[in-house]
């Protein structure tokens, strides 16, 4: 008879249904893990929300089983998470040197760092977590030592790919898909594959780091301005190339944001990006250098309100302006959601006489996802019985569901999961769909975790789209007449100036209610105020703002 103590379970807690949020739980008999612990971006309907959190519920009901925290890679919809878990939680965290140095770093920020057991692990290592047993191998992104994961369980072998591509010209050894290591660990058979579909939509390969560098030297050598390149801080291996090359073209580097700075010193104190300390030059000092012998790294790919590249198309930069020749050239993909603000930067970057090059418009980014050629190479390498998609949203999953069906895995074994859906596998290797557990985006406001719900953001929405109106007003208690007011302040309403007859028919409508309600019921008075207001609003403007009425007795 089967031990069912052996069985293995693997439970989403984000990342199957959305781009980021990427945290899985896997148990099997008296062991836990997890595999990545990481945030995602706010809509632009999430009005002041920093970032989304999953709901760690689910791990702190079982957190004595935990042994250990898997961080496949360092980008922040994979390690972002860890400062709301880790309080609460004992487990060591593994990962590469580099990862674990950012981790430590933004723990740091939380003052976490002196708490935390943090374990590097290098390519083709093993780590035995009682029950399940893990082995890291080197995956290629768009970050320096990543990994995926070959999981040994009593059920049978998985595969985790973790945010990988294949490079099939590498520039260097280190950034590298081991897929010969994949290869050797799935040749006795794997049970369920776990592939990140990001690119799922994307035909044939990813662009390579050497045709990027290619693109990049061409631009180099025709440019006689500036030249402004904004990029992901963790994107180490682009700026090593950014870096060469202006070494190449006789041009100094300068820096300009918080992230890209400590990532850069960060990434010289370990060894992973060569410079000498000869080709930077303070930003203060660019203007003492020719423009064809400058190079500026700037944060602000995303179009990030505060960041340096947003702020020189705002001509708010405190150190430079942006003039005619300068050449921008955004060296990252365009996340869901930020188009917009990008694309406004964009533009008033040309208003300022720049020239800007992008990845839709010209080879400059390579995407860090693997597109379908890759995503089968992965899956003719590992064989599985099982397949899964992570990492994408539905139509994502859907999409690499099928692809997997044409490369070979029965149709009927290439399953679609969300979030809060548990898997699991028995040793007769078969699977199940087990009752979903509780899984829900917590929203981090400032210093507030999880106190921003569906009602506050909904107020939050009426104010953004309509605005505030508050009528102010004193009552004397004694003669029951009006001792100050009404007064009428609008806040993201109208202008009030323009509208002053507006607002002077409100204050007559707020008379006439104040006459017709018999002393001291001020709460009726209250909300005869507001339902008439509203009324009177949506009537002449075809507005509906929240209107609050302050009414005090004295």
């Amino acid at each position: 008879m089967a031990d069912s103590r052996k069985n293995f379970t693997l439970s989403p807690l984000g990342g199957l249904g959305e781009i980021g949020l990427n945290c899985m739980v896997l148990e099997c008999g008296d062991s836990m893990i997890m595999i990545d612990c990481g945030i995602m971006f706010p809509e632009d309907y999430l009005f002041g929300i920093d970032i989304v959190i999953p709901r760690f519920d689910f791990v702190l009901a079982r957190k004595d089983k935990l042994k250990g925290i898997i961080i496949t890679h360092g980008h922040e919809d994979h390690i972002g998470a860890l400062p709301w878990l880790l309080p609460y939680v004992d487990a060591p965290i593994y990962s590469s040197r580099f990862t674990l140095a950012l981790i430590e770093s933004r723990l740091r920020e939380h003052d976490l760092d002196r708490y935390v057991d943090l374990r590097p692990v290098e390519g083709r290592q093993r780590v035995d977590f009682g029950d399940i047993a893990v082995n890291f191998f080197r995956v290629c992104h768009s970050i320096i030592e990543g990994f995926g994961l070959g999981i040994e369980t009593p059920t049978g072998r998985i595969v985790h790919t973790g945010d990988f591509k294949i490079d099939r010209t590498p520039l260097d050894d280190t950034n590298v898909t081991d897929l010969e290591g994949f290869a050797e660990f799935s040749a006795p058979g794997v049970q369920l594959m776990l592939s990140d579909s990001t690119n799922v939509e994307r035909d044939g390969y990813a662009l390579t780091e050497r045709e990027i560098k290619q693109s990049l030297s061409d631009i180099f050598a025709k440019a006689t301005g500036r030249i402004l390149v904004t990029l992901f801080s963790s994107h180490i291996q682009r700026m090593q190339e950014i870096i060469d090359l202006a070494e190449t073209y006789g041009r100094k580097v300068a820096i300009s944001g918080r992230s890209i700075q400590n990532n850069i010193d960060l990434s010289r104190n370990l060894g992973y990006l060569r410079a000498s300390e000869s080709i930077f030059v303070p930003m203060d000092s660019v203007s003492n250098y020719p423009d064809d012998q400058i190079v500026l790294l700037l944060t602000g790919s995303q179009g990030e309100p505060l960041s340096s590249l947003t702020r020189l198309a705002m001509s708010e930069h405190r150190q430079m302006r942006i003039k005619e020749g300068d050449l921008v050239l955004m060296s990252s993909r365009f996340i869901p959601g930020n188009t917009r603000a990008i694309t406004k930067v964009i533009n008033r970057l040309y208003k300022l006489g720049a020239e800007v090059l992008y990845e839709r418009v010209s080879g400059i980014h390579a995407s860090g996802h693997a597109h379908r050629e890759e995503l089968c190479q992965m899956l003719r390498t590992v064989k599985p019985k099982f397949f899964v998609p992570v990492h994408g949203e539905y139509r994502h999953l859907v999409k690499h569901s099928r692809l997997a069906v044409e490369c070979g895995v029965a149709k009927e074994r290439s399953l679609i999961l969300e979030d809060g859906q548990p898997l699991r596998l028995f040793e007769d290797n078969t699977m199940r769909l087990l009752d979903h557990i509780t899984v829900e985006h917590i929203y981090v406001d400032g210093k507030g975790v999880g106190d921003v719900g569906s009602s506050v953001l909904k107020e939050r929405q009426l104010l953004a789209g309509e605005g505030l109106v508050i009528v102010n007003l004193v009552i004397d208690e004694k003669s029951g007449e009006i001792a100050l007011g009404p007064e009428i302040t609008s806040k993201g309403f109208v202008f009030e100036q323009h509208y002053a007859h507006l607002l002077e028919d409100a204050k007559c409508i707020v008379l006439d209610i104040f006459e017709n309600i018999p002393p001291g019921e001020i709460q009726k008075l209250k909300d005869r105020i507001r339902g008439s207001l509203r009324r009177f609003f949506r009537k002449v403007l075809d507005r509906d703002p929240v209107v609050i009425p302050v009414v005090i007795s004295l």
